[in-house]
């Protein structure tokens, strides 16, 4: 997954609608933030380092979105796990 400038691009979270985790890595260059949001409200905001990988709950309802650094470009892969189950 890419991203760069004011467009979206975005992943399909195949356990919409039950707690899972997403897990997140950072394969850019440079360092980018995971936003969890709810209703259109932001609960969290969690900084991914250069190289660095992320699991992060997401409760039923919320959605993730990954900002880049001013300027910068995001490049991560994002998958999507049961709480008890296999990565999708």
């Amino acid at each position: 997954m890419t991203g760069e400038g004011a467009g979206q691009d975005g992943t399909v979270n195949p356990y919409e609608g039950e707690d899972c985790n997403a897990i997140v890595e950072n394969k850019g260059a440079t360092s980018f933030s995971v936003r969890i949001q709810q209703d259109g409200k932001v609960l969290e905001s969690i900084p991914v380092l250069k190289g660095e990988g992320k699991k992060i709950i997401l409760l039923k309802g919320q959605e993730i979105y990954l900002d880049a650094e001013a300027g910068g470009k995001v490049f991560a892969s994002v998958d999507y796990e049961k709480k008890n189950g296999k990565v999708n």
